[in-house]
């Protein structure tokens, strides 16, 4: 089975009866659809989605020989074709490894002094007479 926790990338290989193939996960890789992983197949040069309880039966970890033949010839296929797959998924990649905001801080308002009802007598309203200027009001109430 592929584990990334002691090196970032896994070289493996996947034996089933069609024949072994060598596959590579990389942990940088975005999380797949749920029950799902992707693994880099090297006969297809290609990231795939593959099922992962029907997978993970099958893939096998390679020995130390293996591994140092399988990185000597796949990883500039493998190294190019993650780069362009990291690149159409880097959206995911970076909302998989962003960190959280940081809350904003509160800034706190301080509160205006409200006008209280003691203050209306300090207020002057300048009012012009209604009367000033205009001499024509009509009676038209007046009419018999």
């Amino acid at each position: 089975m592929y584990d990334t926790s002691k090196e970032p990338v896994w070289y493996g290989e996947l034996r089933t009866a069609r024949g072994n193939t060598i596959l590579i996960h990389d942990k940088d890789f975005p999380e797949a659809s749920a029950g799902r992983v992707y693994l880099y197949n090297t006969v297809r040069d290609a990231v795939i989605e593959y099922a992962e309880d029907i997978v993970k039966v099958n893939l096998h970890d390679l020995t130390e020989e293996e591994l140092k033949a399988a990185k000597a010839e796949y990883d500039a296929n493998w190294l190019a074709t993650r780069s362009a797959f990291m690149q159409q998924h880097a959206g995911w990649v970076e909302a998989i490894h962003a960190k959280p905001a940081p809350a904003p801080k509160k800034v706190k308002v301080e509160a205006e002094e409200v006008a209280s009802d003691d203050d209306d007598d300090d207020v002057e309203l300048e009012v012009d007479s209604l009367d000033d200027g205009y001499d024509d009001w009509s009676d038209d109430d007046d009419r018999n």
